[in-house]
């Protein structure tokens, strides 16, 4: 259940502002938010027993205060990546009527979640916690945050404090990256911290400027 409520709430966070979420509340002023929601469950459900078995599968053949520090880069990476936000383009704001809602959510939610931060987050929880609570707690934690913000959406509108929840998310990420690269860490030579923290810098000045 740890592992379970950890990939709910990190997947939750990682989902505010993200790109998908952008898609799920333009797919929610075409169709039905019902329909919208389940086809945004079973995409969600399809792509992410791939993500956490692909995490799981890395956890088994690495040492495991790797994997703690890799995993604790990688979200404080998350967390640049949520500062930056994300915006759609025209082919993915547009409403398209050729095939029935629910295929047309399925398919649009589950080609935008290939290669993005939710689907990343996932891979990198599974590595160090157990396949199916991962599983399960990522995709229910995708689906409330996208139904609360297509709910919340249709409520205000553009009254949204967006900055403010990025913001909020992101130090969270920060927070759990730098307790889980410490833990994982702790002996590892001063060498390989400089390394990380390079990377992580670099990322961050990418994120940051692209913004």
């Amino acid at each position: 259940m740890d592992a379970f409520w950890l990939s709910l709430v990190m997947i939750f966070l990682a989902e505010l502002g993200d790109k998908t979420q952008l898609v799920a509340l333009t797919l929610a002023t075409c169709y039905n938010t019902k329909t919208v929601l389940w086809g945004i469950f079973w995409a969600t459900l399809a792509i992410h027993v791939f993500s956490a078995g692909i995490g799981w599968f890395l956890g088994e053949r690495l040492p495991a205060d790797w994997i703690g520090f890799i995993a604790g880069a990688a979200f404080v990476i998350f967390g640049f990546w949520t500062l930056r936000g994300d915006h759609l383009d025209d082919e993915d704001a547009s409403c398209k009527r050729t095939i029935h809602p629910f295929w047309l959510v399925f398919t649009t939610f589950f080609m935008a979640e290939l290669g993005d931060k939710t689907m990343l987050s996932t891979i990198t929880l599974a590595t160090n916690n157990p396949f199916l609570p991962v599983w399960i707690g990522s995709t229910i934690g995708m689906v409330i945050s996208d139904g609360l913000a297509i709910v919340v959406g249709k409520m205000l509108g553009k009254r949204l404090p967006e900055k403010t929840i990025q913001v909020g998310a992101a130090v969270i990420f920060f927070l759990f990256g730098a307790v889980s690269m410490y833990q994982g860490g702790a002996a590892f030579p001063p060498g390989v911290w400089g390394v990380a923290l390079a990377v992580i810098a670099a990322v961050g000045f990418f994120f940051l400027r692209k913004s």
